[in-house]
């Protein structure tokens, strides 16, 4: 019997069945599909992002083991120190390495240094590299950067991209010679067959991210301003930005009275799939996309998106699974909002099949689950 290869998977947080963000959501996921395969040990922080309470579902500054046998260390805020930390690293012997981002310094820099030697070390970018990313702290990220190349801190480790675009990105940043691996995001198992849907008599779109400036939350907003018809639009996610947000509630405040918006804060990331199916259209104009598990999972309830055409889901109208636009586009925008907003029922039921099927194709492609093994079987080897 083969002997199943360990694991180390770093993480700054790391709940399965919340809806902390797409690089948990990408652990969670890839844990899942290839726990039978492998050994996984995830060391994270007791509590989410912006919050001040630990997870109330786990055991803190100890070994937990989920439904699938992975076993996952919470460090409460006390002991997320260099000291406790570099010792649990080192508790047990591991095949392989993989630290989710890139400027965290307790779960992307320090792990980064105290495996400075292990020959298997993977760094999973997670869109942290991109363009995009650079809008917000651009100046620091780039000091950092510039200072870790100077140090070669990244000479020895292993790039993880999910596309070929985070690829690229990687290797201008690094240089050409840097190793880099592309295996797509894994997504959601699909357990439903699909059920055909039929088009609200009062349109009914979901944003589901988190309320800042790079999701578009604001950008979004303004559009329905600009809506003649009867719509609702619910949002779902964590505010980072309180001024931000702020903003968002003056744009909400000059709605018109035919357009509902309401704010259903953080979304239960388990009851995603069933939720979606409560509406027409799913929205989010973001600045960009590493992968977007939220647009994939709108695909497998059969719900079309409107989105920005900075993600790597494109071509979605020849595609008839919804509009990947410039948001910048203001016309553009609001002819695709009414566009959906009066498409027939006949158009949207097509349109809903035309979604969920693209999904399943993507969600069972076995060339998909053989890349992410490849990560750990055959990647820096």
């Amino acid at each position: 019997m083969k002997t199943k290869k360990n694991i180390l998977i770093t993480i700054d947080w790391f709940l399965p069945g919340t809806d902390s963000g797409g690089p948990v959501r990408s652990c969670a996921n890839f844990i899942a599909h290839l726990s039978q395969d492998f050994n996984f040990y995830v060391i994270t922080r007791d509590t989410d992002y912006c919050a001040s309470h630990p997870y109330t579902s786990i055991e803190s500054n100890a070994w937990n083991t989920l439904e699938n046998g992975a076993k996952v260390y919470y460090c409460s805020s006390d002991r997320v120190a260099n000291t406790h930390l570099t010792k649990l690293f080192r508790e047990k012997t591991f095949d392989t390495i993989y630290i989710n981002g890139v400027y965290s310094w307790y779960f992307s820099i320090l792990p980064l240094l105290v495996f400075k030697n292990h020959p298997r070390v993977i760094v999973a970018s997670r869109g942290m590299l991109n363009p995009q990313a650079f809008s917000v702290k651009p100046l620091k990220k780039r000091v950092y950067l510039t200072l870790a190349k100077t140090l070669g801190l990244y000479n020895k480790v292993h790039f993880h991209a999910t596309n070929t675009q985070e690829k690229e990105h990687v290797l201008h940043l690094f240089g050409k010679n840097t190793s880099v691996k592309v295996a797509p995001n894994m997504p959601r198992v699909l357990k439903a067959a699909f059920t055909e849907r039929t088009k609200s008599s009062v349109p009914s779109f979901i944003n589901l991210a988190r309320i800042s400036p790079e999701k578009g939350t604001l950008k979004m907003l303004e559009a329905f301003l600009r809506i003649k018809t009867p719509v609702t639009l619910d949002l779902y996610g964590p505010v980072y930005d309180q001024s931000y947000w702020d903003t968002c509630l003056s744009v909400i405040q000059k709605l018109p009275s035919w357009v509902k918006v309401t704010y259903k804060g953080i979304a239960n990331s388990q009851e995603v799939p069933e939720l979606l199916k409560a509406y027409d259209f799913f929205i989010m104009l973001s600045e960009g996309e590493n992968f977007g598990h939220a647009i994939l999972e709108a695909f497998s309830a059969g719900v079309p998106v409107i989105i920005s055409n900075k993600t790597p889901w494109s071509g979605l109208q020849e595609k008839n699974t919804g509009w990947d636009i410039d948001t910048n586009n203001t016309n553009l925008l609001d002819q695709v909002l009414n566009q959906a907003c009066d498409m027939s029922s006949k158009e949207y039921t097509q349109m809903s099949k035309t979604a969920y099927n693209f999904a399943n194709q993507f969600v069972n492609d076995t060339q998909l689950l053989k890349s992410n093994r490849s990560l750990f079987d055959e990647f820096a080897t």
